[in-house]
């Protein structure tokens, strides 16, 4: 099988930034015999509607990978309107999961200066800002929300589906979080907060009700992917990448499309929770 995956980043021309990304999309096409063909788009080249069209017609799944600084931001908030508006499989991690949060507020919530407190410091809608301890450090590097934390997953989830359990642990490497004064605004239009850290108040990982295949995380599944056990995550993600071009190439239809996917039963990771890679 084949399916055509663009990775919407900003670091484009350094293949190295994103390798381990393009590692894991290696790993989870051998995981559902696809071969991922992955188109490397610059979201700076998305910032007006005609880029969008141009660079991301034709793709069965988008990724937006992580970063920091606001260069770019705005075309990849494009790339996951795109991918909302044309059921198109998203995968955003870390960056652009605040990217998805971001795009809903604006186009569904109608909150048009939404943003993030580390683009627009006076924004009146920081649907992400700062985590409260980190507000007065002026340093990044070991400052971040750095290393390995659990997450509980929502019963039912695309998440929890691919994982096949309920609590996970992934690495970090972050400052910025989903804003909880705009929960209750976003879960009742269909954006679901399918995992949170243990206590309920970090949000891990972000899907939308209404959507084939959409979700984002905080943190990064890229750091414990391997050639012979993808992440759930980006197995889960190429896999419905691979039905949707079944669908478009009318191999199948959607409904046996959807209905393979979810009745699939995903592999339960097997090794130990901590270890270095």
């Amino acid at each position: 099988h084949e399916a055509n995956i663009a990775v919407v980043g900003k670091y484009m021309e350094t293949h190295d930034a994103y390798k381990s990304i393009y590692e894991s999309l290696m790993h989870a096409g051998i995981a559902n015999s696809t071969r991922g063909r992955i188109t490397k788009v610059d979201a700076e080249d998305l910032e007006d509607e005609n880029g969008v069209e141009s660079k991301l017609s034709g793709m069965d799944g988008i990724l937006v990978p992580g970063g920091f600084g606001d260069r770019g931001i705005e075309g990849k908030i494009q790339a996951v309107k795109f991918a909302r508006e044309n059921n198109i499989p998203f995968f955003g991690v870390c960056l652009g999961m605040q990217c998805a949060t971001i795009e809903f507020a604006r186009h569904v919530l109608g909150l048009k200066d939404a943003s993030s407190t580390e683009f627009t410091g006076d924004t009146r809608s920081p649907v992400i800002c700062m985590m409260s301890e980190q507000e007065k450090v002026e340093d990044l590097g070991g400052t971040m929300r750095l290393g390995q934390y659990p997450c509980e997953l929502l019963l039912g989830s695309k998440a929890y589906e691919a994982y096949g359990k309920s609590s996970v642990m992934e690495r970090h490497r972050h400052r910025y979080e989903f804003n909880n004064d705009f929960r209750a605004a976003f879960s009742e239009k269909g954006f679901i907060l399918s995992g949170l850290s243990p206590d309920g108040k970090l949000v891990e990982v972000i899907e939308l009700k209404n959507h084939p295949w959409f979700v984002a995380v905080q943190y990064h599944p890229e750091f414990k992917s391997k050639p012979t056990q993808a992440h759930p995550l980006f197995r889960e993600f190429v896999r419905a990448s691979r039905d949707r071009r079944k669908v478009q190439n009318g191999v199948v239809s959607e409904a046996s499309a959807n209905g393979a996917a979810k009745d699939a039963k995903p592999a339960v990771e097997q090794r130990s929770a901590t270890y270095s890679c």
